[in-house]
């Protein structure tokens, strides 16, 4: 099993109508790919969200060629979606995880 993390820090003005839009279209554009079996939503907490909030978005790929696939074919048009709809009110990063 291979976890796909994405945590992103969110401004506080958009937070809500950006996790509404990342569980509305943005996870299942993702999901439509067939790459991940599933995926998971987390929040923070206990930290200093005076600059915003952080999420994180996990993605499950049983193969890593599904994550790879994910990376080449299909991540750079989801990204500039996100950045076309967000501009610059949200930064990423993106971790790769295995199960053990």
């Amino acid at each position: 099993m291979f976890i796909y993390n994405i945590t992103t820090k969110v401004e506080n003005d958009i937070a809500g109508e950006w996790l509404r839009w990342q569980k509305e279209i943005h996870i299942p554009e993702i999901l439509a790919t067939g790459l991940f079996s599933d995926h998971r939503v987390f929040k923070l907490m206990e930290q200093d969200e005076s600059e915003g909030q952080t999420f994180v978005v996990q993605f499950y790929a049983v193969e890593l060629s599904h994550y790879k696939e994910y990376l080449e074919k299909h991540a750079p048009a989801l990204r500039n979606k996100a950045f076309q709809q967000w501009r610059n009110k949200f930064i990423s990063f993106r971790t790769l995880l295995s199960g053990v």
